[in-house]
């Protein structure tokens, strides 16, 4: 019965030991990848303005998005650039995005959405 349960403890150690390195290959490039997202938001969060009267503008008139959508462009220029900033504070915990979509320019037609980050 001991050897039993010896035996299970090393195929156990061993399968810890095997599924961490897997793991420890992609880390280097979460970090990097999460870093990157985090620069990137924390700079260009300005971008929003322009983008947002560009969107609201198109969708409901000029006037509109030259009064909605400034205002909304400003919220979502600080919330990108404080979600960077989030980003860049938090580097070594690998997580998704909180801003869809994730850069400024992935697709600039589309309005910004904040969600729930996930671990990648």
């Amino acid at each position: 019965m001991r050897k039993t349960i010896q035996g299970l403890f090393i195929i156990f150690l061993l399968f810890l030991a095997t599924s961490n390195s897997a793991f420890a290959d992609q880390y280097p490039d979460k970090v990097i990848d999460k870093l990157g997202t985090g620069l990137a938001n924390a700079v260009t969060g300005v971008v929003e303005i322009p983008k947002t009267i560009t969107i609201v503008g198109n969708r409901d008139g000029v006037v509109h998005g030259m009064t909605v959508g400034f205002i909304t462009g400003i919220a979502y220029a600080v919330g990108r650039s404080l979600c960077g900033a989030f980003d860049i504070a938090t580097f070594l915990i690998p997580t998704t995005p909180i801003v869809k979509p994730a850069f400024i320019w992935d697709d600039f037609s589309r309005e910004t959405t904040f969600v729930e980050a996930h671990m990648r």
